[in-house]
């Protein structure tokens, strides 16, 4: 779960990171539909890899974390914002906790509508859990293409692809 201090963090570092410049209001209607192509791409990527006998678990995992970067990022777009060229990956993962996990709680929380009083609480877990999903995948992808070595299990790889099923599936609502 994505607790209060976390979410006090990621606000905190999203403000810093406005400062800095490492995210900047911005409109770019091009860059959204590109982020949102690689997405689909990534994904469809990771489903062939998937199914390939080589299981290559590692790159299973790489691409399956990119769609969901690549999505994160289109959503950002559609919120008026882009990530600059440094760190990237860090100022995506606090800008959907700031930006992203409210309003996807309350999509989730629409489509929910007729078990409304337990809804919030489903649709803020929910929402946390595809939002803290994102944060999983990036550290996993940095220790499987950084630390570990190939002997890395195909279950974490499907964990990361249907992650990344979800995650995208979830940012094209928001985008709607």
């Amino acid at each position: 779960m994505i607790d209060e201090n976390r979410k006090r963090l990621a606000k905190s570092n999203f403000d810093i990171y406005l400062q800095d410049e490492l995210i900047k209001k911005a409109k770019n209607p091009i860059a959204k539909q590109m982020y949102q192509k690689n997405a689909e791409l990534s994904l469809n990527t990771a489903a062939e890899l998937m199914k390939s006998e080589l299981k290559p678990n590692l790159w299973i995992i790489v691409v399956s974390y990119y769609s969901m970067f690549y999505a994160a990022n289109s959503v950002l777009l559609h919120l008026g914002y882009k990530v600059g060229d440094k760190i990237v990956h860090k100022v995506t993962n606090e800008s959907l906790i700031v930006l992203v996990l409210h309003r996807l709680s309350k999509k989730l929380l629409e489509n929910y509508e007729n078990a409304r009083n337990d809804a919030m609480e489903i649709a803020s877990f929910k929402a946390e859990a595809i939002i803290e999903g994102y944060g999983y995948e990036l550290d996993k992808r940095s220790k499987f293409q950084y630390e570990m070595l190939e002997e890395t299990k195909a279950n974490k790889a499907k964990t990361s692809f249907e992650r990344a099923k979800e995650f995208l599936f979830e940012m094209k609502k928001l985008m709607k």
